[in-house]
């Protein structure tokens, strides 16, 4: 929502500094909307009116240095010009506060303003009056908030509130957030706090959980009846752990809920805040030197290494079920033998699936499908049983944004894969903040935690996730000689233990691979467009389109067709995959299909969806709805697809999904292809199915009678264009 007076703050900084010319930056937006442009605007306005030359968006060292060199503190007496002014006061209305009439005048408004966000902060006691210093200048410059919003909590805030006004005075503490949510800043305070409570000077304390801080809290164990500051401290690590504690003294209560979150965390329950219990509440790896009972590594598990691994006492090994490079960390995939060694020595593994995952814009709905097809098949290529929980990695700091942008929908790929074709679980290896949101959005059944990367937004000031299973704490090296093997060492919780047994293993050999594009798609396209022209299928009209009705409905070309085909080659590969067929008997109706698409298909689908009509052909494939259910239910029954029997209730739900979603509709024609080899009585389609066969699949396709004859003997010749390519790229 616009703010007058925000916008009245964008045009004094256009106006007054040539439209950013002068600061360096772009014209500010004026939108009346307060954010990081136009705070780094007025942080960049303050540093000129200070005669800082080298202007920045961060309001570091240097401007608060200068700030206090020249003022010492900033208020009507020390101001020093008009444009000064309406900087500070255009600030307070970007935070919130009455700036006055962003006149330059440091009025009685701007005073109760200043007192107001004083108190807000907690810092009234030590700067009490109207006055700014200069690390609340600080504080206003940013975009951190000082009032409880979004639903935070009064206890929170309470307690950012008092870490403010107890070490605002302290060199490198610097006012945090009073928002009522725990985050990177307020995790880092902590322990900044600490170790000036254990009697750090300023220089040597650096809110980092080093060898100093460690030793202090190891003599600093609380208990019932601490009172003070160490029971203030841990009772603010517990309460921002989201553990229901009141903040202040060590109680009977505290007790209690300590000796939950030690069990909780696989803590010894003593009900004390002993060092490990410190340790866990303040960083995302806890103590280091605690030794778990599961590890994950990228070595191959040797007789050797399983000994000595099993003398070190640990229990459950996870692997990698895929490397998809063939030089880089050649152990990292599970090697041949090694599932069976890990069962001779009696330990258990937990498969991990990890291609590339390092970056936001590799995770989306279509490659989380991708990655569960891939996964699903290499488990089973391994020998990994139904049941076994597969963890697919985000292995980088996702920002709680990126999590609902990308992640999540990836994982609903995942969990809508793994649950359609296989018997197999989901869980997820990432950042605290990731694992609980993909686990509280329902797409993982556990969490396998990345806590050895304690400076990740993702884990500061998140904690540790409720479903969890594994906890990566360290990297140790374990055994000697031939056993000697790296290990990432992982607390156990007991929510998964892996799998102890494995399958014989299933054969890949001969399935389609993806095409390769590079060396084949503009021959097949023109093979494609020699084809279907050969018969009759021009590359627009044609089959009762007009110029205009073919302009305002959007008709497909014979380009445009193909190129939807190949731009979704990998879902097409993984269905042939996963079914075990040529991939050209999915393609050809599809791409059929979708160059057929004509006015009475856009007609037809108006009418269902006005409700004028029950069913229709729809979507990619062209398929009703009725057929759909037939074709679901049939693979559910023998066990190739899972899923609860659809009724004819369904089928306006799956007459939708079929519309609006091209990847159930494609799904669904691969299903139907299975569905009518049995309705023709035929061989279930395979990698070996004669082209007699597969012109009968294409024929039922369309139906029964001459017309799905003739649109057998149409296809097959489109089959047999694609499949060509096809088995180029699988190297046949």
């Amino acid at each position: 929502m616009a703010d007058e007076m925000v916008l009245r703050a964008q045009r004094f900084v256009n106006t007054t500094y040539n439209n950013g010319a002068t600061l360096g930056i772009s014209k500010l937006e004026e939108n009346g909307r307060t954010g990081w442009p136009v705070m780094y605007a007025l942080t960049r306005a303050l540093q000129y009116e200070m005669g800082i030359t080298a202007l920045s968006d961060s309001f570091g060292p240097t401007t608060l240095g200068k700030l206090g060199e020249l003022y010492g503190k900033l208020d009507e007496t020390t101001i020093p010009s008009a444009n000064f002014c309406r900087i500070i006061q255009s600030a307070l209305y970007c935070k919130g506060y009455d700036g006055g009439e962003i006149d330059g005048k440091y009025n009685d408004r701007v005073k109760a303003a200043v007192e107001k966000l004083n108190q807000n902060m907690g810092v009234s006691a030590t700067y009490p009056g109207s006055s700014l210093w200069p690390k609340v200048v600080k504080g206003l410059f940013n975009m951190d908030a000082y009032v409880t919003v979004n639903n935070g909590s009064d206890t929170i805030r309470s307690i950012q509130q008092w870490l403010n006004g107890r070490y605002i005075l302290r060199k490198d503490f610097y006012v945090i957030p009073c928002d009522g949510h725990h985050s990177r800043d307020v995790a880092k305070s902590m322990l900044f706090a600490i170790q000036y409570e254990l009697g750090m000077a300023d220089g040597v304390a650096n809110g980092v959980f080093g060898p100093g801080t460690q030793s202090g809290l190891r003599s600093r164990t609380v208990s019932v009846g601490t009172t003070g500051v160490w029971a203030q401290l841990f009772t603010a690590a517990m309460v921002l752990n989201k553990r229901n504690v009141s903040f202040g003294s060590f109680t009977a209560a505290v007790q209690s809920a300590v000796e939950t979150f030690q069990s909780f965390s696989k803590l010894p329950v003593t009900g004390k805040g002993d060092f490990q219990t410190w340790a866990s509440l303040l960083v995302s790896y806890g103590d280091q030197s605690r030794k778990g009972t599961a590890c994950d590594g990228v070595t191959k598990i040797t007789p050797a290494r399983a000994q000595a691994l099993k003398d070190a006492g640990y229990k459950y090994i996870g692997r990698y079920l895929f490397n998809p490079s063939a030089t880089d960390l050649p152990e990292k995939q599970i090697q041949p033998g090694e599932l069976a060694t890990i069962k001779e020595y009696g330990l258990s593994c937990f498969p991990i699936f990890q291609t590339w995952s390092r970056s936001a814009d590799y995770f989306s709905y279509n490659q989380g499908t991708a990655d569960a097809f891939r996964a699903i098949e290499w488990a089973q290529f391994h020998g990994f049983k139904a049941g076994t929980i597969i963890y697919f990695a985000v292995d980088y700091d996702a920002m709680d944004g990126e999590v609902t942008d990308y992640v999540i929908p990836h994982f609903r790929g995942v969990m809508r894969t793994i649950g359609e074709n296989s018997g197999y679980g989901v869980g997820v290896y990432g950042p605290r903040n990731v694992c609980q949101r993909v686990a509280d959005a329902g797409y993982a059944a556990t969490s396998f935690v990345s806590d050895m990367s304690s400076g990740f937004s993702g884990n500061l000031g998140y904690p540790l996730p409720t479903n969890w299973a594994f906890d990566q704490i360290s990297t140790i090296k374990v055994g000697s000689g031939a056993g000697l093997i790296e290990i990432d060492n992982n607390i156990v919780s007991g929510r998964d233990f892996g799998q102890s047994d494995f399958n014989p293993g299933a054969d890949l050999g001969g399935l389609d691979t993806n095409l390769d594009k590079d060396a084949y798609r503009s021959m097949m396209l023109q093979d494609v467009k020699t084809y279907l022209e050969s018969i009759g299928v021009p590359e627009t009209g044609g089959d009762g389109w007009t110029d205009k009705d073919w302009a305002t409905l959007g008709g497909i070309s014979n380009t445009e067709a193909f190129n939807a085909v190949v731009d979704a080659d990998w879902l097409f590969t993984a269905l042939a995959r996963q079914l075990k067929l040529r991939k050209a008997l999915i393609q050809a109706p599809v791409l059929w299909e979708l160059r057929k698409l004509n006015p009475r298909d856009f007609a037809s689908d108006a009418a269902v969806m006005s409700g004028a009509a029950e069913d229709c052909s729809t979507g990619w494939g062209q398929i009703w709805a009725w057929v759909t259910i037939d074709a679901r239910n049939y693979c559910m029954q023998q066990g190739i697809i899972n899923g609860t029997p659809l009724t004819d209730a369904d089928k306006r739900d799956v007459w939708n999904k079929l519309h609006d979603d091209q990847e159930y509709n494609v799904r669904s024609v691969a299903y139907l292809t299975v569905y009518n080899a049995h309705q023709l009585g035929i061989a279930r389609p395979s990698l070996t199915t004669s082209l007699a066969d597969a012109q009968a699949l294409l024929a039922r396709y369309n139906g029964t009678g001459d017309a799905a004859a003739q649109y057998g003997r149409e296809l097959i010749g489109l089959y047999r264009v694609l499949e060509n390519y096809n088995a180029l790229s699988r190297g046949n």
